[in-house]
């Protein structure tokens, strides 16, 4: 398979935080942010022992200090505002507060003890081996320090990511690099170093903002499979963001179907993976705060799958949100004029009971993956079963309509099962139905050339209609030769076919026939 690699310096925005550089890094299956940092190249960085400090509560800005990090981020609590009141008196790293060990306390842990100190309160504290990155504080604009290799431009690491002491507008000050122990023989430098890592199978792209059709100005963020998001990647140019986005696309898309190739070792034939990923579900309430949310199809068997989350074990497919028998739904690609707002790359589904539901994706060549693969799908299910009946009424007697893929349409008495009538599928020059259960098909006689004219009832109206138009579909797709040569080149060794002709980073014709 065919996996990219890219690498570039962007903006990230991380919640509210201001924008910063970072560095992206693709690679086969992992996105690498990094974040530029000072480190210790030579010497041994200075730590000074732990001292106790007593503060009192101000009547503005109380304790005078905000606080960062905690055990859910797998960093220590930090103190990374100061009032200038307190200046002097406080370092980084909290160890006690008022006798109470907060080394393993969460964020909000943390603040509540803070919260519930009183008027005075007893801090164990201690220098900080270096400044920390996610810190993300402003250079000290009184820096005074003499860069310790001219020729390298490196610097104490309170020069280079200096406090900036904003905890309250009118009470803030700055530390100047001289509150800082220096020792001898130390080396400072700005490097890259990993903000975050980013697995990219089962990861999901979007430009858009959450839950909405409002698309980013050459933005996009990566999410991984367990929650971990990249934050607000931005790129200087539209082309530039598309060429990213089509490059991590192909690197999942990949991915997927190595994984898929893995899978498939402990399903049978018949229920081979043919496709899954992540699209977008338009909210069928117009009442919801979100337009749209994230679900993840796939495609397996004879059915359609549709989950909050990719399936990882054989139990997982037992426990969908839904799922839908391919040859009895019907998938749209919207045109531009079809489209129901902002989003682009749309196709929606009708259910067997009639229902539409609609789904974006973030890049054409994802829109066209799914196309194809619900072709496919839908193409080996009809090739499998050959024909499928359904309970019918014609004239207040209860019948049988068969579809076969060979002999066409076939209808039969369902008490002494003799066939009362049957058609190609060539003969068939029309049909309508009413919306509810009645469905009027004229066929051609092949003898005399006359149109005859045949209405059924039917329960499950819509089911039957898509069946038909899936045997139909199927039927032309084998005189397609693109279609026959296609699936020829994608059929493994199994003799099941998966999708592997298609990139996002190759320009595809479109397939001639929608499903």
């Amino acid at each position: 398979s065919f996996f990219s690699t890219k690498t570039g310096v962007y903006l990230l925005q991380d919640g509210n935080e201001e924008p910063f550089n970072i560095r992206l890094h693709l690679a086969k299956d992992i996105l690498t942010i990094q974040e530029q940092d000072v480190i210790c190249v030579s010497g041994e960085p200075f730590y000074s022992s732990e001292r106790t400090v007593t503060i009192r509560r101000q009547t503005i800005g109380g304790f005078g200090l905000s606080i960062k990090g905690g055990a859910e981020h797998k960093i220590p609590v930090v103190i990374s505002k100061i009032s200038k009141e307190q200046k002097g008196k406080l370092s980084f790293l909290v160890f006690l507060i008022n006798g109470i060990n907060v080394r393993s306390y969460r964020h909000e842990e943390a603040v509540q003890v803070l919260r519930n100190a009183g008027e005075e309160v007893t801090l164990t504290v201690s220098f900080l081996k270096k400044t920390p990155a996610f810190l993300k504080l402003p250079l000290c604009e009184d820096c005074t320090c003499v860069p310790s290799d001219q020729s390298s431009g490196t610097s104490s690491p309170l020069c280079d990511s200096g406090l900036h002491l904003n905890y309250h507008p009118n009470n803030t000050d700055s530390l100047s690099c001289s509150s800082w122990p220096t020792s001898p023989g130390l080396r400072w430098e700005k490097r890259w170093v990993d903000l975050r890592l980013i697995p990219l199978l089962h990861s999901r792209l979007s430009q858009h903002i959450p839950g909405s059709d409002v698309c980013r100005k050459h933005a996009f963020q990566v999410i991984a499979v367990d929650g971990v998001c990249s934050g607000v990647i931005t790129c200087p140019t539209a082309e530039d963001c598309l060429d990213w986005l089509q490059a991590i696309a192909a690197n999942i898309s990949a991915l997927t179907k190595h994984n898929v190739k893995k899978i498939n070792r402990n399903f049978p034939v018949n229920q081979q993976i043919i496709y899954m990923g992540w699209v977008d579900e338009k909210e069928q309430d117009s009442g919801q705060d979100r337009m749209y949310s994230p679900k993840f199809l796939a495609l397996k068997g004879s059915s359609l799958f549709k989950f909050s989350a990719p399936p990882v074990t054989t139990w997982d497919w037992t426990r969908a949100e839904k799922s839908y028998t391919v040859y009895e739904i019907m998938c749209k690609v919207l045109k531009d004029s079809d489209l129901l707002d902002k989003r682009k790359h749309c196709f929606s589904i009708q259910t067997e009971c009639g229902e539409d539901m609609f789904y974006s994706v973030e890049l054409e060549c994802e829109l066209l993956i799914w196309e194809k693969a619900f072709q496919m799908a839908t193409f080996l299910e009809v090739e499998r079963i050959q024909c499928k009946t359904y309970a019918c009424i014609m004239e207040s007697h209860l019948m049988g309509l068969t579809v076969d893929f060979s002999m066409g349409f076939v209808c039969f008495d369902a008490a002494s099962k003799a066939v009362l009538w049957r058609y190609k599928f060539s003969q068939l020059k029309g049909s309508s139905d009413d919306g509810k259960s009645k469905i009027k098909f004229l066929f051609q006689n092949q003898d005399n050339k006359a149109i005859e004219a045949k209405e059924l009832e039917f329960s499950n109206l819509f089911a039957v209609l898509h069946c038909i138009h899936a045997f139909f579909a199927a039927k032309v797709a084998c005189l397609d030769p693109m279609f026959v040569e296609s699936q020829g080149a994608a059929t493994t060794a199994g003799g099941v076919s998966t999708l592997t002709s298609v990139s996002c980073n190759t320009q595809t014709s479109r397939i001639k026939y929608s499903i």
